[in-house]
């Protein structure tokens, strides 16, 4: 059982939940575990980053106490995307990074990740160690180092350009010619993403850009595109590009503010990383959530669906056994493996931008043939103490098998328990809307029948 870590690193309200002496404790934890497993170097660097959350101040001051009183160097890269301190993390060769963000959170909450030398997240066993070492805080603060050999910290701004630089370095030619506009969502991409797509010649404006600490993601970004879709078509642009908080999501808008989701994207770059031989194995991976239109798309154009559990972490082990290079989430998580081993958010808007160029078509005539299949989903409040038994339950599964069989493959049906509340979830998809709506309400009947 997970005390601190969860499914992304460490996550909570800043300052009730995600404390300074959680910060201070994992800094200790973080130092003493890089010390043991390093004994033969004598400078270990840790690179760290975060968004524009005011509490990141204070979270960073903490984790710099504990690291350093524990003799670990750290190189402060300033604000910057989450998958810029994994690129900096692997370039510089530092034996760990760590970001400062919640992601796409409100600004309130904030986030602890921790990537490993190569860039990757911690795996599982590594931050059950972690968690270990932090409630052991007595014992290992007494192999803090002596005053005259703590750690270094260093402000490293220009390691920004780095980032940058490689990130415009992935594109082949030029977007003179193309106007786009951007949704920084007051977060890490509010100067990064504006700096490449200038130096690859588009023209650009760029909104939600003037962070002041508490408005990140705020009715703005990948998770609020309804602004930039108004924005798009006041100046008639090409497409508009959103961001999440720590910019590692992209969603996209057509010229006619259509919003245009993760799985969207993933499909427009699939296709032309096929054409061009890159795709490898003809394969993507996407999760259970993706739509049944778009695997049938994918199918079509002689692409295989695999499908992850939710999470970008089960995206991207699919990946990695199978050994493919694209994946993510309707979300807008996207995982582009050649270039970065986590979700990249301008990365992904660099290559959309270049496979539309390159295509010579627009976003909206590429998501055209996309069709999604009627979807429904109906949440059934349930008994708290049965909500995770209905996989258990005979009568239910028996149901469900039976309305699978009956839609004869051209519908499926997705059951899933809530993480926080006493909710089970029936989504069931298909080709018909009136079949789909039928087989959810009939399967959501018995499972309230079983489970209330």
């Amino acid at each position: 059982m997970r005390k601190y870590f969860g499914t992304d690193g460490i996550r909570g309200e800043a300052n009730k939940e995600l404390t300074v002496d959680i910060a201070l404790r994992l800094g200790y934890a973080l130092g003493y575990y890089l010390r043991k497993k390093n004994p033969e170097k004598k400078n270990i660097t840790v690179i760290m980053g975060s968004d524009t959350r005011i509490s990141g101040y204070m979270l960073r001051s903490a984790l710099f106490a504990g690291l350093t009183s524990m003799g670990v160097n750290i190189d402060f890269v300033g604000v910057i995307p989450t998958p810029g301190v994994s690129y900096i993390t692997r370039k510089k060769k530092a034996q760990a990074g760590i970001m400062i963000s919640a992601s796409h959170n409100p600004a309130k909450d904030n986030g602890i990740k921790i990537f490993a030398a190569t860039g990757y997240k911690l795996p599982d066993e590594v931050e059950l160690e972690l968690e270990a070492l932090m409630d052991d805080f007595e014992n290992i603060s007494k192999e803090c180092m002596p005053g005259d050999k703590v750690g270094k910290f260093k402000v490293a701004d220009d390691d920004y350009y780095l980032y940058r630089d490689y990130l415009t370095s992935t594109v082949k030619g030029d977007f003179s010619g193309m106007k786009i506009i951007l949704d920084a969502a007051n977060g890490s991409a509010y100067r990064i993403a504006k700096d490449a797509f200038l130096a690859l010649g588009a023209e650009i404006v760029v909104i939600n850009d003037a962070p002041n600490g508490t408005n990140i993601n705020v009715k703005c970004g990948s998770t609020h595109p309804e602004i930039l879709a108004k924005v798009v078509m006041g100046y008639e642009a090409d497409l508009g590009l959103a961001y999440d908080g720590d910019a590692d999501r992209l969603i996209a808008v057509d010229k006619n503010g259509k919003i245009v989701d993760g799985d969207k994207i993933i499909a427009t770059l699939a296709l032309d990383m096929k054409k061009k031989g890159e795709l490898n194995n003809n394969r993507v991976v996407t999760t259970v959530m993706s739509n049944m239109g778009f695997e049938k798309y994918l199918i079509d154009n002689g692409i295989e669906l695999v499908r992850a559990n939710v999470g970008d972490r089960y995206v991207l082990e699919k990946m990695k056994n199978q050994g493919l290079n694209i994946g993510g989430e309707q979300s807008g998580h996207i995982i582009l493996l050649d270039y970065n081993p986590t979700g990249d958010g301008v990365m992904t808007s660099l290559k959309l931008v270049e496979s539309l160029r390159d295509s010579g078509r627009t976003l909206d005539e590429v998501v055209a043939e996309i069709v999604d299949w009627p979807q429904t989903l109906i949440n059934v409040r349930v008994d708290r103490d049965k909500k995770n038994t209905w996989s258990k339950n005979s009568k239910i599964t028996g149901f469900i098998s039976e309305k699978e069989e009956e839609m004869a493959g051209l519908g499926r049906v997705l059951v899933r328990t809530s993480g926080t509340e006493p909710i089970v979830r029936v989504m069931v998809e298909g080709k018909e809307e009136e079949m789909v709506v039928r087989v959810a309400e009939e399967i959501a009947n018995v499972v309230k029948e079983e489970l209330v």
